[in-house]
């Protein structure tokens, strides 16, 4: 089930094309840069497919993109956006027309669907600039940087996550993102991959989280748990605090991550949730696993993970550290095929792989 190694994206689009005020480019239907097949939980339900079959735009500010998503003939209109440059702030404006719905200081993808939004060139990098996804379907975010949002000081997007999906959310595939902030909440940011509010069938894949107070988390609350079938593959975490993720029900699939320097806990299962935890590289870390600061508890299936110079903190009435020998207690079946990477392949695997700007590299099942 793994995508070549081969796959890149197009250096460039051989096409006639205008480039507008805005910093759009429009381009022929057939040229996309959106490479590879969603994988894990957003192959099901039909799967994600993004953009594909639609128009590809050329953009290279924020308000560009919403001008791209405002001039489709409807919100389902298929879209690839190639983003190349820094959206922020100062290049970031609401757009208003009948296929979208967007705001200003955030990239606002509202009550749309069948979108692709992919780094291309010299790269993307959202500078203190969250991408919001909210009653929206079938959505690729691939090969970009999302750094330093914040939710308070100046300037703030979108309640301080890099990603944030809320509100009715179906079919999304993260993959090669690097997603870092500066800091955690005292410093005015808050999570790095968030879901909430009835957000399912996504894929978090070959993606970097790093230097971040909060990972990200799958519902807001103990009684939001119906979010789910989340598959997080490839991804390296680092520097983070805690939420890696954090699970308030439904079910994950967590494979060949490296997680490194998680400094309160990683993955954090309760109120329910049911998480299949295989081949992953644990180093450096504390409480990398079980349910933490709740007494709802949450369960694990576990195999084939190494823990490495990993600390587990004594039980408690809120604090069920997994280790430090952990053991399953439920089972989770995958709906979909996959290749495991050996647990002590994964360093090197996830460090050649994952995080924009790679080439779309993945694992070729080697060290």
């Amino acid at each position: 089930m793994k995508r070549s190694v081969a796959l890149r994206l197009c250096a460039a689009l051989a096409t006639a094309a205008v480039v507008g005020t805005t910093g759009a480019l429009v381009s022929v239907p057939e040229a996309s840069a959106a490479a590879g097949t969603a994988t894990g939980y957003a192959s099901q339900n039909g799967g994600t497919t993004g953009g594909a079959g639609g128009e590809t735009v050329r953009a290279t500010t924020g308000t560009a993109i919403h001008e791209a998503l405002c001039g489709r003939a409807a919100s389902d209109t298929p879209i690839t956006i190639e983003v190349e440059g820094t959206i922020n702030h100062g290049n970031t404006s609401k757009v208003s027309g009948d296929s979208c719905n967007t705001a200003d200081d955030v990239i606002e993808l509202k009550q749309i669907s069948n979108v692709t939004i992919v780094g291309v060139g010299n790269g993307a990098v959202f500078d203190q600039l969250g991408i919001h996804i909210r009653e929206a379907s079938n959505i690729i975010i691939q090969n970009v940087t999302v750094r330093n949002v914040k939710k308070s000081g100046s300037p703030t997007s979108n309640g301080g996550d890099a990603i944030g999906m809320e509100s009715d959310v179906r079919n999304v595939w993260a993959d090669h993102l690097t997603l870092e902030a500066s800091g955690g909440e005292s410093e005015g940011f808050d999570g790095l991959f968030d879901m909430k509010n009835n957000t399912q069938y996504v894929t978090l894949s070959y993606s970097i989280l790093r230097n971040s107070g909060r990972g990200g988390l799958v519902g807001s609350s103990e009684s939001d748990t119906s979010n789910g079938y989340i598959t997080y593959d490839h991804n390296l975490y680092e520097n983070i605090d805690s939420r890696t993720p954090l699970l308030r029900g439904g079910t994950a699939h967590i494979y060949n991550n490296h997680y490194v320097s998680l400094h309160e806990s990683g993955i954090n299962s309760r109120a329910g949730a049911r998480a299949k935890v295989d081949n992953n590289y644990f180093q450096d870390s504390k409480d990398v696993l079980g349910t933490f600061y709740t007494d709802q508890a949450g369960y694990w299936q576990v195999s084939g993970n190494i823990f490495d110079n990993v600390s587990w903190s004594e039980p408690g009435e809120e604090n069920n550290p997994a280790g430090p020998d952990p053991q399953s207690n439920t089972t989770v079946d995958v709906p979909y095929s996959y290749d495991l990477d050996e647990a002590d392949c994964v360093p090197s695997v996830v460090n050649r792989t994952a995080g924009a700007n790679t080439g779309l590299q993945v694992s070729d099942g080697s060290c």
